[in-house]
């Protein structure tokens, strides 16, 4: 009887609509003298990076047997379009400017005490 199951894997976006992901239909056979235990089996599915911010939302894996179905707590996504920005470059454009300065500072300096003499 829970032999035969489906595994399904679904998300939920930010409005509330479910979209299938990937979904596949399990036989397993139990050995001799394994019946009536309870087994634990794992089963990994790899979501394929995110296309667009709109994948964000809440991923789920449900099992189905006959009669009963069981379903994950859900992992949230949050997909971001532009991803990782550089900050801007203001410290090292503040530190080249102050350099520049200070040099030709020093330069002014050097030229007015000569012309001095």
């Amino acid at each position: 009887k829970y032999t035969t199951f489906s595994i399904s894997y679904y998300w939920i976006n930010s409005r509330g609509q479910n979209t299938s992901i990937y979904s596949r239909l399990e036989n397993v056979v139990i050995p001799s003298g394994k019946e009536n235990r309870t087994a634990t089996i794992s089963y990994d599915h790899r979501v394929l990076p995110l296309q667009a911010s709109s994948s964000t939302g809440t991923y789920y894996c449900v099992v189905k047997w006959k009669d009963i179905q069981k379903m994950g707590k859900g992992v949230f996504v949050l997909a971001r379009g532009t991803g990782y920005v550089e900050t801007s470059h203001g410290w090292e454009i503040l530190i080249t400017f102050t350099v520049i300065l200070a040099a030709l500072s020093m330069t002014a300096t050097a030229l007015l005490l000569w012309k001095r003499k």
